[in-house]
């Protein structure tokens, strides 16, 4: 079974806020951040996927999932190509 690593963005005022996890069925993690029943922190924002990618194994993904929360430049840059490619409208709830 496929799991992805993603990194969702919340524009919170003037500063983009992110968030990485990983999950097996992306569009209903998705959906789930966006209802306030996910994870806490991204709770009573709205997200809009900014980053995922595809590892054949559950392991592989939560490894990956700790390097990418941990590397805050890649994050960052993530973040800044988003932006640029994206019409980044999204207002908190």
């Amino acid at each position: 079974m496929p799991y992805f690593v993603y990194l969702i963005i919340s524009k919170n005022s003037d500063n983009p806020v992110s968030y990485v996890g990983y999950t097996n069925n992306l569009k209903k993690r998705i959906t789930t951040h966006n209802s306030s029943k996910g994870a806490k922190f991204t709770r009573g924002r709205k997200w809009k996927l900014a980053y995922s990618k595809r590892y054949l194994s559950k392991s592989i993904a939560m490894r990956e999932e700790y390097k990418l929360k941990k590397n805050i430049k890649l994050r960052n840059k993530i973040k800044l190509k988003f932006k640029k490619n994206e019409n980044f409208n999204i207002t908190p709830l």
